[in-house]
């Protein structure tokens, strides 16, 4: 038997990836694989650690969750040393093979030297082909690689010289950890689309792209890594600098709606104070009459207090959901296909029965799930279900690290509003505003001169270059390798 993920899970934006990064901690490895369980969330597919022991590099490469690959003593023992990075991987490019878990890991003639990479570039397929040409053997799919190879081109010098030489030839979204024999290196792309953030746990330095993997290990948060910024962490200093030309900020706006842990703060905000604000600000631009305030569970629960608390209309847990789903040894029959919410959530009736319920949920992306869960409530007696959702309509396709379906796929960018009420089955439906979404984090209204985050998915404003997208001859090769893979 295998492993089949659930068939709905496809309804939802997928994670990116998770970086971690420690030096100067003997138990180093194992405090990359706590901090790879606090990012579980941002990777599902794969995990890998390397580390570092003075001598030689140690790495486990598996498929599969932290907890289920990284739960053995055996395991740890063997990955010796006081530097090691970690990373937890969701395939936004290249296939779900052994061959594109990260960290990656190779040896140039300075000695060895690991990567793992949050983000996407959006340059990759082209430079892939250029690097190709001048006899370069690629051993993954993954865009990650072609930093590795860059480096490899480059005109010599240290690590940090190769590095910096490879990333001003790429484009797109990254933040990168990097482990050498003597340092472990932390770098954000000029834009800033994706987090990373510096801590310290007693003389030990930590890079992490989100502050609950320093809460696990009960280091201290020093600040985020500024866009455009490299640090070098030695293990008793960290040095900063920063060889890119300055960039506009923008800061992928759906890691506040979705992706970051709630528990996290990121770029100076609570994550969780943000979801609640975005749910205030859903009830000034859409209240409706209603008995109950009903999250879909997980990520719509701080949406739906911020709501229930500017509407004044009580907050209740109408759906649970099952924590323990996860993956199946069923195989996906058409039976198991139409139970796929059901095996995920399930209707709390005495609480939503006869009522008129107002459904919170963070997007709305093919529909599918969508759809089930107003079925569901109706079922279960709700004499009316509104669903209020906390972005925009997601409309386009993010190229910048978040796995989202080609536009077509996407309900908001065939359907009017109305249309997809009609789709889902729910008597109402209203998304929060980009004005009110940008009100939430702070700001008066979004600036639509120099918006001040990434909002790309919801716009079509691409700030960053889409040198592979917008080249045809790149396009058909990837729709034959596309087709080929079916």
């Amino acid at each position: 038997m295998t492993f089949t993920t659930h068939p709905f899970d496809d309804d939802k934006l997928k994670e990116e990836c998770g970086v971690f990064g420690i030096i100067g901690k003997d138990s180093a490895a194992a405090m990359a694989a706590l901090g790879l369980h606090a990012l579980q969330h941002r990777g599902q597919e794969a995990c890998g650690v390397v580390s570092f022991d003075g001598e030689q590099f140690h790495a486990h490469h598996a498929l599969g969750h932290v907890g289920e690959n990284f739960n053995s003593e055996t395991v740890i023992k063997k990955l010796m040393g006081s530097a090691a990075i970690g990373h937890t991987r969701y395939a936004t490019t290249g296939e779900t093979a052994m061959r594109n878990v990260q960290p990656l890991y190779v040896d140039f003639d300075f000695g060895g030297f690991a990567l793992g990479h949050n983000g996407n570039l959006t340059n990759a397929h082209t430079l892939r082909k250029q690097l190709i040409k001048r006899g370069c053997l690629f051993r993954s799919t993954t865009d990650t690689e072609v930093v590795i190879h860059l480096m490899a081109m480059a005109r010599g010098g240290s690590p940090i010289d190769r590095l910096i030489e490879a990333l001003r030839q790429v484009e797109g979204a990254y933040s990168l950890v990097c482990l050498t024999k003597n340092m472990v290196i932390g770098v954000r792309d000029p834009y800033g689309v994706r987090p990373l953030v510096l801590g310290k746990l007693e003389d030990a330095y930590v890079l992490a792209s989100e502050t609950c993997a320093l809460d696990i290990i009960g280091a201290a948060f020093i600040r985020d890594i500024e866009p455009g910024e490299m640090v070098i962490l030695n293990g008793e200093t960290v040095e900063s600098m920063r060889p890119f030309a300055s960039a506009p900020h923008k800061f992928c706006i759906f890691e506040y709606i979705y992706f970051a842990r709630p528990d996290s703060s990121v770029e100076g905000h609570s994550v969780y104070e943000m979801r609640k604000n975005i749910g205030v600000e859903l009830a000034r631009e859409s209240g409706i009459a209603a008995d109950i305030i009903v999250p879909v569970p997980d990520s719509g629960v701080p949406s739906a207090i911020g709501y229930a608390e500017e509407s004044g209309i009580p907050f209740d847990l109408g759906i649970i959901r099952n924590h323990y789903v996860g993956r199946t040894f069923i195989q996906p029959t058409e039976r198991i296909r139409h139970l796929g919410v059901k095996l995920k959530h399930n209707a709390n009736r005495r609480f939503i029965e006869g009522k008129r319920v107002i459904l919170i949920d963070d997007s709305i992306v093919r529909g599918t799930t969508s759809t089930k869960i107003v079925e569901m409530v109706r079922e279960a007696g709700a004499k009316e279900v509104h669903m209020r959702i906390s972005s925009p309509p997601t409309r386009h396709s993010c190229y910048y690290g978040i796995d989202t379906p080609e536009p077509e796929k996407l309900l908001a960018h065939n359907y009017t509003v109305d249309q997809m009420r009609s789709f889902i089955g729910a008597d109402s439906l209203a998304f929060v505003s980009l004005d009110g979404l940008y009100r939430a984090m702070g700001e008066t209204k979004r600036n639509t001169a120099a918006p001040q985050y990434c909002d790309a998915c919801f716009t079509g404003d691409y700030a960053i270059g889409l040198t592979d997208l917008n080249s045809k001859e790149i396009q058909g090769e990837l729709s034959l390798l596309a087709k080929a893979s079916e």
